[in-house]
């Protein structure tokens, strides 16, 4: 028996308890970071050693947009890597939330862990033999992710593992590399075959710590291109720490960590002028925390000889921040 028109309609109308709940959900606030590729609220890491406290995450605050070509930069110590390694699995934070593809790193199980590094990021080291089996083909190195995955949903046969690995070595200029073991390939081939390993599971996200590091500038802009490639043709969110000016430079955000916080970030964007030429326009920007908190640039605060305090007036559209205008208290 067939229902009419209006039958239908009041079989699919929602209830009013359902109205209610969609209008409570629409009104709630939206957690920090809601539909970013990476979010971390407030991030707090401490390392305990001999009775001695290091605080290398203090309250730290960062979104990065899926699709995003990020660079973090910072001095030796700034908590750059330590949140590489929170946000690639590898470490748990003190407080604070993070998350990554929607995975909270906080309150996942050992089980869940291990799942996360293999599927939902991509880690590559800084020491390009590190990332690679020395008893593997490079092919065998890239197929070896797809073949840990095991039998879980979504994972690759045989044949779709082969076509894989094809698939990432021509996208990453590499083919030829196929059937050389590590000890026959240079450093910066090392590093390709080991992008290639670490997009082997298709991840989100892919993380990289001062992966140019050992190689020389024409190499490091070889792999930079690398990972250009994974990020325009693939979609993949990536994040490189690194001390390499030529590849801060060359990425649309550069956030620069300093004493365990986001300080400030560099924004670039691509500008077409009236003759059709394109130049890359940049601004500096320093970075708000959900407090209220900035870390001005030292070489502002030396060059006005701010220190212990500042004078703070609002004015129409800025706030300005001057040198303690009382002098000896």
């Amino acid at each position: 028996m067939k229902s009419t028109p209006q039958e239908r309609s009041a079989v699919e109308a929602p209830s009013l308890q359902e109205l209610r709940q969609r209008a409570l959900a629409a009104a709630s606030p939206k957690a920090y970071g809601a539909g970013a590729a990476i979010a971390c609220d407030r991030l707090v890491r401490i390392f305990s050693a001999e009775g001695i406290e290091v605080q290398a995450l203090q309250g730290l605050e960062l979104t990065i947009q899926q699709g995003d070509l990020v660079a973090l930069v910072g001095a030796s110590g700034s908590g750059k890597s330590t949140l590489l390694t929170i946000l690639a699995g590898l470490d748990v934070p003190t407080a604070g939330t993070a998350t990554v593809a929607g995975c909270d790193l906080l309150e996942m199980s050992a089980k869940e862990r291990l799942r996360y590094r293999r599927e939902v990021v991509g880690f590559i080291w800084q020491q390009t033999a590190r990332n690679l089996l020395p008893f593997l083909t490079a092919a065998e190195n890239i197929a070896l992710p797809m073949q840990l995955r095991g039998r879980r949903a979504g994972a690759l046969g045989a044949k779709q593992q082969g076509a894989r690995v094809a698939e990432l070595m021509e996208a990453l200029e590499i083919g030829e590399l196929a059937h050389r073991r590590p000890n026959e390939l240079s450093g910066g081939q090392q590093q390709r075959v080991a992008i290639a390993v670490a997009m082997a599971n298709n991840p989100p996200v892919l993380l990289a710590d001062e992966p140019t590091g050992e190689l020389d500038s024409e190499t490091a802009g070889v792999i930079f291109e690398s990972f250009r490639t994974v990020n325009r043709e693939l979609g993949t969110t990536v994040v490189i720490v690194t001390h390499d000016p030529m590849v801060a430079g060359e990425v649309r955000r550069t956030v620069a960590i300093r004493d365990g916080r986001t300080s400030s970030e560099v924004l670039r964007r691509t500008v077409t002028d009236e003759h059709g030429e394109e130049s890359v326009n940049e601004r500096e920007y320093v970075m708000l925390d959900r407090t209220g908190r900035v870390q001005l640039p030292v070489k502002f605060l030396e060059a006005l000889g701010m220190e212990h305090r500042v004078a703070v007036d609002l004015a129409a559209d800025h706030i300005e921040v001057r040198p303690d205008d009382v002098a000896g208290s």
